[in-house]
């Protein structure tokens, strides 16, 4: 695509987006961020927030766009497309993995899945795997038509349930080059089997739940939903994972936006529950990095992703010594060493 459209589509993107989207806060950060050293407002010559909203399959997806210091659109730079983890938004970790990125001369993009965050989309917080498949396809989407981004260098990293939506993503859109995990979340297998395989005695009763909570929503009823309960500390410090544990921390406390949320619809269970983020991993023929924490208790999906990645010999595990699941969220230690694996990583093969 020739500069001229580029900068008519970058044009076109300025007056329809929005500051913030009405959904947000503006309570500590003008862009809703909530990780540290977040953006807080453009300045020359700096790494620089681009709020947007476009279409997908007629829904309003709400993003942000991060350019690198000096950006111009008239020069080339290479992309990463950044997907959130479940029951995240963009203004978290996907926020600050994309605003690192940028400081290394990425042009990169952060949304909010469709049906949850600021993005559009009813019944809300939706989660079906396909929609979120489609929701990293319409980030690179959308990203190619950016002024100063070289379609032919661009990268993927999805963190958590979104690491899982990635490598199913990246399997058959070639578009990007290079895939890379941080945490990696096998959504459908943990919705079926339970984490840590905890649940696989309840998996039909589950079923059942979901095939009614379809039979309401298609009678016009209520849309019911799974994990809709607040937790105390009280009770997240008796939660035997770390994952879950941390978690509650994480998105209730020290990192807490208004837009997350854990719940998602119980009807999404029928396809949640079919699905499998490592199935067809032989079809990744780009390069691939999987990180994750040593003492993550997570870490057996992207282990089993990984070793079933057959199909590129240009595949990484990294493990970030001493750090869990949700620590690679937002602890600088074990945030820099991924952040150094990325550039090595990106810089080799965007």
């Amino acid at each position: 695509m020739n500069r001229k459209i580029k900068s008519n589509i970058l044009i076109v993107m300025y007056i329809t987006a929005t500051i913030i989207t009405s959904a947000q806060t503006r309570a500590t950060n003008p862009f809703g961020l909530v990780y540290q050293d977040a953006i807080t407002e453009n300045v020359s010559g700096r790494v620089n927030i681009h709020p947007v909203t476009y279409k997908l399959h007629g829904i309003d997806i709400a993003a942000n766009i991060y350019t690198p210091t000096n950006y111009d659109p008239s020069q080339t730079y290479p992309a990463v497309v950044v997907a959130h983890p479940n029951g995240g938004v963009k203004e978290q970790v996907a926020g600050l993995y994309a605003q690192l990125l940028a400081e290394s001369g990425y042009i990169t993009i952060a949304a909010d899945a469709s049906y949850q965050g600021a993005s559009g989309g009813e019944p809300r917080n939706v989660d079906k795997p396909a929609n979120r498949i489609e929701d990293i396809r319409g980030m690179a989407d959308f990203i190619t038509q950016y002024a100063g981004v070289d379609e032919d260098r661009i990268g993927v990293l999805g963190v958590c349930g979104g690491g899982g939506y990635t490598l199913a993503a990246a399997q058959t859109d070639k578009r990007f080059k290079a895939v890379a995990t941080l945490s990696m979340f096998n959504s459908g297998l943990v919705r079926r089997n339970g984490f840590m395989n905890s649940g696989v005695s309840t998996i039909q009763e589950r079923l059942k739940q979901a095939s009614e909570a379809r039979a309401l929503e298609a009678e016009g009823g209520d849309v019911i939903y799974a994990a809709d309960t607040k937790t105390t500390d009280e009770a997240a410090d008796k939660m035997p994972y770390d994952l879950y544990r941390e978690g509650h921390y994480y998105y209730n406390r020290t990192h807490a936006h208004p837009n997350s949320t854990f719940r998602y619809a119980m009807s999404s269970l029928l396809d949640l529950m079919a699905f499998d983020a490592a199935a067809n991993m032989e079809l990744i023929n780009q390069p691939l990095l999987m990180m994750a924490g040593s003492k993550a208790d997570s870490f057996y999906m992207t282990e089993d992703a990984f070793r079933l990645a057959s199909g590129t010999d240009k595949k990484e595990l990294f493990l970030i010594p001493g750090a869990t699941h949700i620590q690679t969220y937002y602890v600088p230690e074990y945030v820099n060493q991924a952040m150094g694996k990325l550039k090595e990583f990106f810089g080799k093969y965007l």
